[in-house]
């Protein structure tokens, strides 16, 4: 299972030179970048990890690209997406938002039904990843 999240997530993997041209777009609006990981990449998750702070007032996408590296060798069995943020409008919103790491095995999800009273049903959705403790969700953690 391949997890689809963000822009470009029906794309191939990109490259660094692709991360980089996105960083640059990023910054050429004057949107500020910043790195986050995690192993539960439930949907619901909007709150990942941060790899050190936002970067502000940056001109080139090295000043991105060298961090993404070192949250890829510090993480390498994590999700690393990359986000751009937008504070035009006087707060701040996601303007893009990618991956530029998944691992190398994706459990996957369950989607568990939930039966209610007078036959209501709801439905959950869990990682698989979530039934092992955090540091032992992948393997070679």
């Amino acid at each position: 299972m391949k997890l689809r999240y963000g822009t470009f997530s029906y794309l191939p993997d990109l490259t660094d030179e692709e991360i980089a041209a996105q960083v640059r777009y990023a910054l050429d609006n004057g949107w500020p970048v910043s790195i986050e990981y995690t192993d539960d990449p439930h949907p619901r998750n909007i709150y990942w990890e941060m790899f050190g702070l936002p970067m502000f007032d940056l001109a080139e996408p090295d000043g991105v690209v060298a961090p993404i590296n070192e949250c890829r060798a510090a993480f390498p069995n994590h999700y690393i997406r990359v986000l751009a943020y937008d504070a035009s409008l006087g707060r701040q919103s996601t303007a893009m938002s990618f991956l530029v790491q998944t691992p190398p095995e994706e459990p996957g999800f369950l989607l568990e039904r939930i039966e209610g009273p007078d036959r209501t049903q709801r439905y959950a959705v869990k990682s698989y990843a979530t039934t092992r403790p955090a540091g032992q969700r992948y393997p070679g953690e």
